[in-house]
């Protein structure tokens, strides 16, 4: 399993700033699709193939069931497998504060199994379990009074009661059956917006998906719940507490958001993490997996008819509940330019981000340009200039829609120094080319050259079953509609240099703007 710290379109920290942008893009991967299969010279591609994305929608089923369940259903004979999503409409930005990294925690132990599914006594586990939690709480208490002694003595006892539980539990039943239909890709992701349950399956196994994915959020058994805490800290240490990088994207995020949820870690605080209660997690899941909140995603060989009248029958023992409370906070207007700077043992980077709105913003699609004009591949204008020409940067990057973009969020760019180079001439490189996107038309050759690789990119992904599933169920939950994947491309095609120099005035503005330097720690 993985965490996202994203997403439009992303997974979360491991080691350094580069993995992040791998992880914001991760909802949109390219496969291995010419565009040339779609675009003659000089064509748009988004009126060439309109014919196709015409028989793709044409494909497309949707339904939702008594309860409120939401499923989006494409068929796509052309070979004997199906791709699955199961999309909850809640992330991180949704915890409590006291109660980060819920989300992520739910991810973990979704995979551990049911009632059946993964115990050999549920009955003589479950008053395990009871008792591990009483003991929890013991331990939280003693702890809080500063009774050392007591604290350890129970800790002992936990691990005592953990092994008792261990031999009642079958270690990755879950996944065992899985593989031993033919599944593949067996994972899940949390993100600031989303968590995202997915696998492929051979077609004849559509009803094994049915029964599973429906039995483990209809009677879930948070099972190996401390083990899993000791995983998930140590995933807390890893990602950041002994990340440079991790610490200052962490930093970045709470000096960039002052109200809005963003501004807390996917992962969670290590405060947060240790005090985490089953409680809490299955108080969360209450919350937010009713079937109102979740959207099934089915891609490939299926026929839509058998989809519906399964749903019913597995799915629709969910009971209705109603939808969750959506985040409310606001962040305000950024007024003032902000800055910090850490030292870190760590090679320095510059790091810059500016406010920008939600994925539903009409100006989204012009985003997207820019991010491209700026930072996508050997041709952009940042990594030209930086890393080719002027030889101050080892690398550039950047990211939009950060850490998520189902409400407002951030435009960042990064630079990686070369050596002997100071963040400051990052910095001042940076502002230049933002200045020149302000004050100069971007050329209709350019334009036209970074339209065409977002239409392709997103075609690319439309290729593909287990792509295609997350888009859908991405367009879905955030934009209202799924048909919204493929308006974008006419709104992409739409975005002219007017435009462009538009959003960059109001967006590249020093009030707007968060920067970071992480600089090199002195030898102790």
């Amino acid at each position: 399993m993985t965490s996202n710290c994203y997403l439009h379109r992303g997974t979360a920290w491991q080691s350094g700033l580069s993995l992040l942008t791998a992880v914001v893009l991760s909802l949109t991967t390219l496969l291995a699709w010419p565009t040339a299969a779609f675009a003659r010279e000089g064509t748009p591609v988004a009126s060439s193939i309109q014919p196709y994305l015409d028989g793709v929608a044409d494909n497309i089923s949707e339904f939702t069931l008594d309860n409120g369940m939401k499923f989006i259903v494409l068929e796509r004979p052309q070979a004997p497998v199906v791709s699955f999503m199961l999309y909850a409409d809640v992330g991180a930005v949704n915890e409590a504060d006291g109660a980060t990294g819920i989300a992520h925690y739910l991810e973990h132990l979704a995979f551990k199994g049911t009632q059946r599914i993964g115990t050999t006594d549920y009955l003589a586990e479950q008053a395990l379990i009871d008792e591990m939690d009483a003991v929890f709480a013991e331990i939280l208490a003693t702890e809080a009074a500063g009774d050392t002694t007591t604290a350890e003595a129970l800790r002992s006892q936990l691990e005592t009661l953990r092994q008792e539980a261990a031999q009642y539990v079958e270690q990755n039943k879950y996944g065992q059956i899985i593989e031993q239909a033919g599944g593949v890709g067996l994972n899940a992701t949390t993100g600031a917006d989303a968590t995202r349950y997915f696998y492929s399956l051979p077609s004849n196994k559509l009803e094994l998906w049915m029964s599973l994915e429906s039995e483990r959020f209809l009677e879930p058994v948070f099972r190996e719940f401390y083990e899993e805490k000791e995983v998930i800290l140590e995933e807390r240490r890893m990602r950041v507490d002994n990340s440079p990088i991790g610490q200052f994207i962490e930093v970045f995020l709470e000096e960039a958001f002052d109200e809005h949820p963003y501004r807390r870690p996917v992962i969670g605080y290590q405060s947060d993490l240790y005090v985490a209660t089953r409680d809490t997690v299955k108080s969360f899941f209450d919350d937010y997996y009713g079937p109102s909140n979740l959207i099934g995603v089915i891609v490939g060989d299926v026929d839509a008819q058998t989809v519906e009248q399964m749903t019913a029958t597995y799915f629709g023992r969910f009971p209705s509940q109603s939808l969750p409370a959506d985040v409310t906070i606001t962040e305000p207007p950024q007024q003032t330019p902000k800055e910090f700077t850490l030292e870190l043992p760590s090679q320095p980077w510059y790091l810059e981000g500016y406010h920008r709105p939600s994925i539903n913003d009409p100006d989204h699609a012009i985003y997207g340009m820019i991010e491209s004009i700026l930072i996508r591949g050997r041709t952009a204008r940042l990594y030209k200039e930086l890393v080719e020409d002027q030889q101050i940067a080892l690398d550039v990057g950047g990211f939009s829609g950060f850490p998520g973009d189902k409400y407002p969020n951030m435009l960042v760019l990064y630079g990686i120094t070369a050596p002997a180079v100071e963040p400051d001439q990052i910095a001042a490189e940076i502002h230049r080319q933002l200045e020149q996107l302000q004050t100069e038309p971007v050329s209709a050759e350019e334009l036209d050259r970074v339209k065409t690789q977002a239409q392709a990119g997103l075609l690319r992904q439309l290729d593909s079953n287990s792509g295609m599933a997350a888009l859908l169920a991405e367009y879905e939950a955030k934009t209202g509609s799924w048909r919204n994947i493929f308006t974008e491309l006419e709104e992409i095609e739409a975005v002219t240099p007017a435009a462009i120099q538009r959003v960059a005035q109001s967006t590249f503005r020093p009030e707007n703007r968060t920067a970071g330097k992480l600089l090199s720690a002195p030898d102790p």
